[in-house]
């Protein structure tokens, strides 16, 4: 079986300025951070090593002047597993410097109604992340070049459309997480 990754691991150490990802499920729980995820779960507390190859990344990267930020698609109430992502992981990848914004479509229709979950890097690179019905992560495509322009629509009206995730996350968030 061809390795999901290819590829597409190396965009993460490879962009110049920014890398963009657009999320739309309510649950990613067998795609990474599972023993996390069950631990959140059961009520234990966040490890303190909690996501730290990923927070020595982002650390580098913003350091250098490189932003990575989200805009997550969600409805209220927020699944288990949005509860965990956003309360533990959001929260503690911020400390890093990820940015993240809220595209809560509770009370209102979905401007990117049936747009995948992806990244946009530098605005050039696109990834398309690819999911089985149990959030279990399959591959990234990579897209042709051409194809980055409605990418990079998709992304501003995401951004245009969401709010800060600290203003949401104050308001609807978790507070025993």
């Amino acid at each position: 079986m061809p390795d999901p990754h290819s590829g597409f691991a190396e965009l993460f150490d490879s962009f110049d300025t920014d890398a963009f990802r657009l999320e739309t499920l309510d649950d990613y729980g067998r795609s990474g951070n599972v023993d996390a995820y069950q631990a959140f779960l059961a009520g234990k507390p966040q490890p303190a090593d909690y996501n730290a190859p990923w927070l020595a990344k982002l650390r580098t990267h913003t350091a250098a002047g490189r932003r990575v930020h989200r805009v997550h698609v969600l409805t209220r109430p927020l699944s288990p597993y949005l509860r965990f992502e956003l309360g533990w992981g959001y929260r503690k990848n911020m400390t890093a410097g990820e940015e993240f914004f809220i595209l809560d479509v509770t009370e209102r229709a979905n401007p990117l109604e049936g747009v995948p979950d992806f990244w946009l890097f530098d605005s050039t690179t696109t990834a398309v992340m690819n999911y089985d019905e149990d959030g279990a992560f399959l591959a990234a495509d990579v897209l042709p070049l051409d194809w980055s322009g409605e990418f990079c629509r998709l992304r501003d009206l995401a951004l245009a459309e969401a709010v800060p995730f600290e203003s949401w996350w104050a308001e609807f968030g978790d507070p025993a997480h």
